[in-house]
């Protein structure tokens, strides 16, 4: 009964799957549908003869010519990665090795193991994931409220305001890998444990005039704190000016009658503050917000600078892994399957956060 039943099976599995699933809906019904409806009825007949042809006169005709360079530029460098990322992911075991080889994947390999090997079997993903998290959570609110009071301190300064705002914008066009590498420095111990050679870097100096011991902060046995906070102040630093730079230009922006108002009103400075300056300067400071966010999900450079590409020190290696550098690691290992996969849960992650900030943004910014 047991080879009859193996004997069906097969059959049906080779004869019904393989045949009428596979070959008759995927390959003829499904790309042969939407080959004549998408491509032959809307591209061409909607897209391309009544809107193209019919609709656009000569000097828009000019104005697509111009772009045409541009979105040539963007559909190789941009769309295709992206379309490319969804293939790769729904690819179980892809490999751009055995691709390269002349192997050609079907529709029988598609399937969602990418997405299980990251979540389950990947030991990375969930110190990556909360990194990454916390990361967003503690720089994202504590950089944007410096930004916003440094912004309005130098819109209140009239004779250096230029030279301050151009001495607050240098660390944005300093490359971030250089600037990861002397904040490793401030924050180096060498020798601890061996006071004759011990060399502690300039943050220790600081504290030891205040007659505080040194602390290991980013070397081998450093605690998970104190690595952390190493990196929450490098990035709120680093992401310091472009905040500045949109919130002084929102803060340019605000009409003075607003303020003259409230000062014959009497009401005194933190309230105009808060009830003038915040609410008036509400879209820039979600914009902030949200593009931090998008920022914070993506951090990777500040971690390689500071503590190498092993994200971590010796003997504590990838213990500030995160998502970015969770993608890259797949990379480096050939499983490119596995990094579309990580890409497209940092995606999802980003996006609806996104969208949460929005939401929120909505209610409570005042245009």
């Amino acid at each position: 009964m047991n080879k009859i039943g193996n004997f069906f099976h097969t059959v049906f599995v080779k004869a019904v799957w393989q045949t009428f699933c596979v070959e008759w809906i995927w390959k003829t019904f499904c790309v042969a549908w939407v080959w004549k409806t998408f491509c032959v009825a809307w591209v061409y007949q909607a897209f391309w003869k009544d809107l193209i042809v019919k609709k656009l006169h000569y000097d828009t005709w000019k104005g697509w010519v111009y772009l045409f360079p541009a979105l040539v530029l963007i559909a190789v460098f941009t769309v295709w990665p992206i379309i490319n990322t969804l293939r790769i992911a729904f690819i179980d075991g892809y490999s751009s090795m055995v691709e390269a080889s002349g192997h050609k994947y079907t529709f029988s390999d598609v399937g969602i193991q990418n997405f299980v090997d990251v979540v389950k079997n990947d030991m990375y993903f969930g110190v990556a994931l909360k990194n990454t998290l916390l990361l967003c959570v503690l720089t994202v609110p504590l950089s944007t409220a410096i930004a916003l009071l440094i912004a309005v301190c130098l819109n209140s300064i009239k004779p250096l305001q230029k030279l301050l705002q151009t001495i607050f914008f240098l660390p944005y066009v300093t490359n971030s890998l250089a600037i990861g590498m002397v904040f490793a420095v401030m924050f180096e111990i060498v020798g601890i444990g061996t006071p004759l050679v011990r060399t502690v870097g300039i943050m220790n100096s600081l504290l030891g005039l205040f007659g505080i011991e040194p602390i290991n902060w980013i070397g081998q046995g450093s605690t998970y704190e104190t690595k952390l906070i190493v990196m929450v102040i490098y990035i709120v630093w680093n992401a310091l000016p472009f905040k500045i730079l949109v919130l002084l230009g929102g803060l340019q922006g605000i009409n003075k009658q607003y303020y003259d108002a409230a000062k014959i009103d009497g009401a005194s400075r933190s309230r105009i503050f808060f009830r003038v300056t915040v609410p008036l300067l509400s879209p820039m400071i979600a914009y902030v917000v949200i593009t931090g966010f998008i920022g914070g999900f993506k951090e990777y450079t500040s971690v390689v600078g500071i503590f190498g590409d092993k994200m971590g020190p010796p003997a504590d290696w990838y213990s500030m892994q995160t998502m970015v550098g969770l993608i890259y690691a797949a990379l480096e290992n050939d499983t490119a399957g596995r990094a579309s996969a990580s890409a497209l849960i940092l995606f999802c992650i980003i996006f609806v956060v996104t969208m949460i900030n929005l939401h929120v943004s909505k209610k409570k910014t005042h245009y």
